[in-house]
C-alpha cells in the first residue's frame, strides 16, 4: 500500500581499509567509544591506551555512490616485537552485526573473500587485519578474544593458546593460521 512504512535502508556495499582521513578517524574513535564504553561498559569514558600511539587503525565503512559514508566496523593492529603482530579492539556497529548479504563488488574492491552469514563484517575485518600485517611482515598474529567470540575465531582458522583476564573479562589468547591470510594489497 502507498502509506505502508518503507523498510529501513541498510547499505550492502563496504570497503575495508586503513583509516586515513579526519572523517574516517572520527568515525573510528566514535565507534570504539560507542561499543566499548556505552554498550559493553568495559571502559568508562574512553578506551584509548598506549597501543593507540603506534597502531594501525583499520575500518569497515559503508559506501554510498562509491564514497566512504559511515564507519561501521574497526580493528587496530600493532607490531609488539619484530614480526609479531596483535589485533585488538575489534568491533562492528550493533545494527550491522547480523548482516548476511553484501554486494558482489565487496570482494573485488577489497581483494579479499566475502564471508557470508552472521558476522560477515567482523570476519572481513579480521581478514583485513591479519593479511595487512602479513603484507608488512608477520610471522605470528595474536589476539586476546572475548570468550563469547572464541567459536567465531575458530571458524576463521584461529587456534587457542590459553586464557587470560582483561578489564575483568575472560579472554582467550588466540593465534591466526597465516596460511589462510595471504598478504593484502597495500591500499589505504
Amino acid at each position: 500500500m502507498l502509506f505502508d512504512p518503507y523498510p529501513t535502508y541498510q547499505p550492502r556495499d563496504f570497503i575495508f581499509k586503513i583509516a586515513t582521513t579526519e572523517d574516517e578517524m572520527r568515525g573510528y574513535w566514535n565507534l570504539r567509544r560507542e561499543v566499548f564504553c556505552e554498550e559493553q561498559h568495559v571502559f568508562e569514558n574512553d578506551d584509548r591506551d598506549a597501543i593507540d600511539d603506534h597502531s594501525i587503525p583499520l575500518i569497515c565503512a559503508t559506501l554510498v555512490a562509491g564514497m566512504v559514508d559511515e564507519v561501521v566496523g574497526l580493528v587496530r593492529i600493532d607490531e609488539r616485537e619484530p614480526r609479531l603482530w596483535y589485533g585488538s579492539r575489534l568491533c562492528v556497529k550493533q545494527s550491522f552485526r547480523r548482516l548476511t548479504q553484501l554486494s558482489p563488488g565487496v570482494s573485488i574492491r577489497n581483494h579479499q573473500p566475502v564471508y557470508k552469514g552472521f558476522g560477515a563484517l567482523g570476519a572481513g575485518l579480521i581478514y583485513k587485519a591479519v593479511s595487512t600485517a602479513n603484507a608488512i611482515g608477520c610471522d605470528r598474529f595474536l589476539a586476546n578474544v572475548q570468550e563469547q567470540n572464541e567459536k567465531f575465531f575458530h571458524r576463521l582458522h584461529w587456534q587457542p593458546l590459553g586464557e587470560t583476564q582483561f578489564h575483568g573479562l575472560r579472554h582467550i589468547h588466540m593465534q591466526a593460521d597465516l596460511a589462510h591470510y595471504p598478504p593484502a594489497e597495500m591500499v589505504a
